[in-house]
């Protein structure tokens, strides 16, 4: 049932995001997890215990947090109605934990004022999706900021999701989600979260494991030019500051001819980034509607591969 209920939930995905009404309405399910892990993070991550205990307690929080979201799924699932029915729900219920519409929105919001000159309404879209100061962003750099978001959340976003949803079906998706919005909440090196958050930020890097590499070699495959985009990744990859982001956004730098990464300015510190594609040119505003493309290319190829997988079994059961 699952392989059909994500052709639905692309398709929903693509046609419609998440509607700003129904978030007003009922928020959003990586809301309702926030809610979880923010008020678990109150109660066990106490600044006067030490970094041990605080391990122990992340460590606890984590599998606490992912617990509950998987559990609810299988229970969700079980009680599910057979046929064609149960497709549409359960397509309906994997709907919001993709993010294509989402995620070509928001740097679709920032191509439109970069292409047409608009800096300072470029920098206010681009602050919605990086953590970097855009006030010291120049036209390249916002550029960047935003292909490096698409590549690694297309990463996050779609493929990752749509992965554990083929390999466990509703419950790995809802899984993967918690296990995401842990990392983006406590996975963080401060104070606060470096103790705390570790075990939520390598729970990440294994989940995302194979799924940012299956992401790498989709963007090399529809890119036309594969060769290329492989053979940044491959040379790039393992230098990038995350052990994941680095496939995804090596392969979109090589598939642009752009290069990627490189420093940033952050509030409070510069980051000495090493370049991802470092020879090629700084991206032009119209990298973006180009990176798009490649992205919306992606989609296309997941849910034909889905397609296939699910006329397969139809065929074979």
């Amino acid at each position: 049932m699952t392989m059909s209920a994500m052709i639905v939930a692309i398709l929903v995905d693509a046609a419609l995001g998440w509607p700003a009404p129904l978030f007003r309405a009922i928020g959003h399910p990586v809301t309702w997890l926030g809610r979880l892990i923010d008020w678990l993070d109150r109660w066990l991550n106490l600044e006067e215990t030490g970094a041990g205990r605080r391990r122990i307690a992340g460590l606890f929080a984590a599998l606490a947090v992912i617990g509950v979201a998987v559990e609810c799924a299988i229970v969700v699932r079980s009680l599910l109605p057979a046929g064609w029915a149960g497709v549409v729900v359960e397509g309906l219920l994997i709907w919001p934990f993709l993010a294509t519409r989402s995620l070509h929105d928001h740097v679709a919001a920032v191509a439109r004022p970069l292409a047409a000159g608009d800096l300072a309404g470029a920098r206010a879209a681009v602050a919605m999706i990086v953590g970097r100061d855009p006030n010291r962003l120049d036209e390249a750099g916002v550029a960047r900021a935003a292909l490096e978001s698409l590549s690694e959340n297309a990463s996050d976003g779609v493929v990752a999701p749509w992965f554990w949803g083929l390999v466990f079906g509703l419950p790995g998706i809802v899984g993967y989600k918690a296990v995401n919005t842990l990392d983006s909440m406590i996975g963080h090196r401060t104070p606060r979260h470096e103790a705390f958050g570790w075990a939520a930020a390598r729970i990440d890097d294994v989940a995302n494991l194979i799924p940012a590499r299956l992401t790498g070699l989709i963007l090399a495959a529809v890119s036309g030019r594969w060769q290329a985009a492989v053979a940044v990744m491959l040379r790039d990859a393992r230098h990038h500051r995350s052990p994941n982001a680095g496939w995804p956004e090596a392969a979109m730098a090589g598939a642009l001819d752009v290069r990627l990464s490189g420093p940033r300015v952050y509030a409070d510190r510069i980051a000495e980034e090493p370049w991802v594609n470092g020879a090629a040119r700084n991206p032009l505003p119209s990298d973006l509607a180009r990176g798009l493309a490649l992205f919306h290319r992606a989609v296309a190829a997941i849910l034909a591969v889905t397609v296939t997988l699910w006329a397969i079994g139809a065929l074979l059961g």
